[in-house]
């Protein structure tokens, strides 16, 4: 008889860990609380218009790359369209006036970076190839088995971004536009290391592609091939309990009655959320305080705009604007210098569109802005929440209108959320957009083990190792190993890119 295997959650740690292991001959079970499957992958469509929520866009998937390979295993490939954005400016950071691009690969990107810093092109260079050398000294962000270098790993996971980037290069402007996409992964000046930069930079300046339709499509693929595979991906189906006896756990309550049975229990949900659905003292007092302890990244304001049609050409890059003078600490605003900076992007809803439909404006929002209105229901928090959420509206259109002038004419309608909405739809702590904060001060105290006290209670996700799809699916890796070992999902990974 088969293992039975129980994820708690459909996001997409939940979800490829449920295709590598009913691949592997376990029956395996996905529980959603939400009706709609895919965690961050999900979309949303108001009036016809259709919106992307959260893997607005991934790197390294040109054929043969990291991530390509990875969807080639997770038998994604097939079911997707991806359209490459420019690869001569596919992030353009405007800072001071002036606006920079960044090239996919190696030569382009140093050429790009160089004619804008000529004297800094040698500098470049160095940044680059460390960068590189960060990201490959991880056997599993390379993929390369039982390859990594463990000290240049806990070099640059000890060092943080600006004091690495301020010893590699000497333009003070220079520093400031090589961490122009930090929000992409919400880092903070003095905490978060230098190897999360250069695990998302070596990710994107690879290649980076939008998915044509929406990551939705991602999911269904996903939930497919779980099914397959024998499994099963259901919704509606809240976890309220994990059931455990003295030594291990035996399943997963749902919506306070039904219970699966289980001989493994993987939870996709935030590890604080975890924590809450067990009752167990193998779970002891001073683990629950440490998670409790561990800072989260910043939430943030999202405004989904739906265009005129024909009016607003489609931008084949993500534009990120500043009002300020530095992409660091945009987190530290007050209602006067919000938003500080902000990052824009187009859906693309077909191959090589010509216009765009609708869009995205997102900019950092702390939690406690909205914590009064915690435990009410999204579209039911009243007149004050809907007023708050006009105002900041209001001001990030205002901040898009300065970096594109005229956008406000073409606009047609405008939809916003908070942390709290956030909150709500995935259950990440304080409306955190990339969950836990990596921070060198903290050290191992802010890593979340995939293994916990009870032997056979397993966590996944963007907590494990780290957000955006390369980050979650390495965290799978790292959590199916328990189970299959790294060298067999290693293996599998060759042959499937064959």
């Amino acid at each position: 008889m088969s293992k039975r295997v129980v994820i708690i959650g459909s996001g997409l740690g939940g979800l490829t860990c449920g295709v590598v292991l009913s691949k592997n001959g376990y029956d395996v079970t996905v529980l959603e609380q939400q009706r709609q499957l895919g965690g961050c992958l999900q979309c949303f469509s108001r009036r016809g218009a259709k919106f992307e929520t959260g893997m607005h866009f991934v790197g390294s998937a040109s054929e043969g790359q990291t991530l390509d390979r990875l969807m080639k295993y997770l038998e994604i490939r097939k079911d997707v369209v991806l359209s490459k954005l420019d690869e001569d400016g596919y992030e353009q950071v405007h800072l001071e006036g002036q606006t920079f691009k960044y090239a996919n690969g190696r030569e382009a990107f140093i050429e790009q970076m160089g004619s804008y810093f000529p004297r800094e092109k040698d500098n470049i260079a160095a940044y680059y190839d460390l960068v590189e050398k960060v990201a490959g000294a991880s056997s599993l962000h390379s993929l390369k088995y039982a390859e990594s270098d463990a000290v240049v790993s806990m070099k640059y996971q000890l060092s943080s971004i600006n004091s690495v980037i301020d010893e590699t290069v000497r333009d003070p402007m220079l520093a400031k536009v090589l961490v122009g996409n930090l929000p992409l992964y919400a880092a903070e000046k003095d905490k978060t290391p230098f190897s999360t930069h250069a695990f998302i930079t070596d990710f994107y300046n690879q290649s980076a592609y939008r998915f044509v339709g929406g990551s939705d499509a991602v999911a269904r693929s996903l939930v497919g091939t779980i099914e397959k595979y024998g499994g099963r991906v259901l919704s509606g189906k809240k976890a309220t309990r994990v059931i455990c006896d003295s030594t291990k756990a035996t399943g997963v309550e749902v919506n306070g009655e039904e219970v699966y049975e289980a001989d493994y229990v993987i939870s996709d949900a935030h590890p604080k959320r975890t924590l809450e659905l067990i009752d167990s003292k193998l779970i002891k007092p001073a683990f629950r305080q440490r998670i409790d302890m561990i800072p989260q990244t910043v939430g943030s304001f999202s405004v989904y705009i739906e265009f005129k049609e024909g009016t607003v050409p489609y931008m084949n890059y993500n534009y990120y604007g500043y009002n300020t003078d530095s992409p660091w600490s945009c987190e530290n605003y007050t209602e006067e210098t919000w938003p500080k900076g902000f990052l824009y992007m187009h859906f693309c809803q077909q191959e090589k569109p010509a216009f765009a439909n609708t869009g995205v404006i997102l900019s950092y929002m702390r939690m406690e802005e909205v914590g009064k209105w915690i435990g009410t229901q999204v579209g039911h928090r009243g007149a004050d929440y809907e007023a708050l959420k006009e105002r900041k509206t209001r001001a990030l259109l205002a901040s898009l209108e300065k970096h594109f002038p005229g956008i406000g004419a073409c606009i047609k309608n405008v939809y916003s959320s908070t942390p709290l909405t956030y909150y709500d739809y995935t259950g990440a702590e304080g409306g955190s957009m990339y969950g836990v904060a990596k921070d060198i001060s903290l050290g191992m105290a802010c890593r979340v083990p995939h293994k916990t006290k009870i032997p056979n209670l397993y966590q996944t996700g963007q907590n494990i190792n780290s957000h955006g799809m390369l980050g979650v699916i390495v965290g799978t890796i790292v959590t199916c190993s328990e189970f299959l070992t790294a060298r067999t999902i290693y293996q599998q990974i060759v042959e499937s890119s064959k």
